[in-house]
């Protein structure tokens, strides 16, 4: 395990201790648990950002989804007859 050292402002370090204290753990874990969740919302919106760029890639190129076969397919949510979802030409 490596060691960084952080400036804190004095709120911050104030709530980290009191957070700390609740949870009756170290200062340290606090900080990883959150820099842990973090990382990984990063790599959730990367990967939705990507997502978004592909999807107007897709659409550029002609590849959409007619608009009534949308509304179809979610109007058959929740019935016994509900369909796949739609897929572009």
């Amino acid at each position: 395990m490596s060691v960084t050292t952080v400036r804190l402002q004095a709120d911050i370090e104030h709530q980290l201790e009191a957070i700390a204290s609740r949870l009756h753990r170290s200062k340290e874990w606090v900080i990883n648990q959150a820099l842990s969740e973090y990382i990984d919302k990063q790599h959730i919106e990367q990967d939705r950002w990507q997502q978004t760029l592909d999807a107007m890639e897709s659409a550029a190129q002609g590849k959409v989804v007619d608009a009534s076969e949308i509304h179809s397919w979610l109007s058959s949510w929740g019935t016994e007859k509900e369909h796949d979802a739609p897929r572009p030409d």
